[in-house]
């Protein structure tokens, strides 16, 4: 039998209502086999002022009241037949161990230490002896609510505090990666007077990473790191980063270090933005085949996010002017594309990026000899 508190007066003193006031809303479970036993902590319960009291004669429904009616303290009869106090105490197991701070009182005429012992040990945290005492009663129940209380004031406020610190990482790593950012852009305008490769690079690599199935939120991550691919340019002198024309082995060399000045820039990132930029940063000259730098990665081995940003970085730097070389005609660098996938770049991807309208991505090619120089 389930039923609520009775709306009828208890002959419980009046006065024993203030204990109540401080937690008007705390919502009490009371299983109990003894209807008269129920009808008495009932009416102590609402004469004191507790208005959410939910019971029931039947053990068998506490599992489902619980979830129902979700107690902030349960008063739990320990000797029931069919299932007595400790086989509830187990039914509600889980539930008691994601919330250890909901109490639960035992009701019971037992006092051998050997069972208060098991019930504490089971998850008990007070006892009521009958027959009961008002007073007692109330005391008890006062006690534990103020704990259970204060616990989720402090669940609260962490929450809350937890929710200004992700705020204010949140700022932290916007300015973070405003000031890499512009020390990309200040890179790239070294070599690139229109200092716009790097968002060019950066929305072609969000579209091939849509086109190749990446979700959404992936494909805009990679959007956003992929600026800083050339961060570590800022290392490399003018003669070389400047120079009309094929560098030398020496003057390759150095060019190389720009992946390794990228990601020395952008290591030990809290944030997966950075981390990614880094790891774009480092690999993104390396080939499917194994021939690129700095780390000779071949495959699959190289993070997928380097993979596409190369694929865009080529397309762009062949398809805009640079100074040590005019623009390539869009039909000729694709071409370029198509004859490199399975060497300098993950097939498949190449494939994708093929299939991409990429007219509006490139720049009205100069006349000139084509020649690769690409850093």
């Amino acid at each position: 039998m389930e039923r609520a508190a009775p709306s009828g007066p208890a002959p419980v003193n009046a006065g024993r209502r203030t204990a109540a006031a401080r937690f008007p809303e705390a919502r009490i479970l009371v299983i109990d086999d003894e209807p008269l036993n129920l009808e008495l902590l009932e009416a102590i319960l609402q004469n004191a002022g507790y208005g959410a009291v939910q019971s029931t004669t039947d053990p068998r429904h506490a599992g489902r009241l619980f979830q129902e009616f979700r107690p902030d303290v349960i008063m739990l009869d320990l000797h029931m037949p069919g299932l007595d106090g400790f086989g509830v105490l187990e039914l509600l197991r889980p539930e008691l161990e994601a919330d250890r701070h909901l109490p639960v009182i035992m009701l019971t005429g037992d006092s051998r230490t050997e069972v208060r012992q098991q019930a504490l040990s089971e998850g008990a945290r007070d006892f009521l002896v009958k027959p009961f005492d008002a007073m007692e009663v109330l005391l008890r129940l006062a006690n534990l609510l103020e704990t259970r209380f204060l616990h989720l004031a402090l669940k609260d406020h962490n929450r809350q505090l937890e929710g200004m610190v992700l705020a204010r990482t949140r700022q932290f790593d916007e300015s973070q990666l405003e000031v890499l950012e512009r020390l990309a852009s200040a890179a790239e305008f070294r070599d690139d007077d229109t200092g716009r490769h790097t968002q060019r690079v950066a929305t072609l690599a969000e579209t091939l990473a849509l086109a190749t199935g990446l979700a959404p939120d992936t494909a805009a991550l990679i959007r956003r790191a992929a600026p800083l691919h050339d961060v570590g340019k800022i290392g490399i002198p003018d003669q070389v980063l400047l120079k009309p024309g094929r560098l030398t082995q020496d003057e390759f060399a150095v060019m190389r270090t720009h992946t390794t000045i990228g990601a020395q820039i952008l290591a030990g990132g809290q944030t997966a933005l950075i981390q990614l930029a880094e790891r774009i940063a480092r690999s993104h000259h390396e080939r499917w085949d194994g021939g690129g730098y700095p780390d000779r990665l071949a495959g699959e081995a190289i993070p997928l996010e380097a993979r596409i940003v190369a694929l865009a970085d080529f397309f762009d730097a062949l398809t805009h002017v640079r100074p040590y070389r005019p623009a390539w005609p869009l039909d000729q660098v694709m071409t370029e594309i198509d004859s490199l996938k399975g060497r300098h770049f993950d097939p498949a991807l190449a494939e994708a990026f093929l299939k991409l309208p990429l007219r509006r991505h490139a720049a009205e090619p100069n006349v000139g000899t084509p020649e690769l120089g690409l850093g």
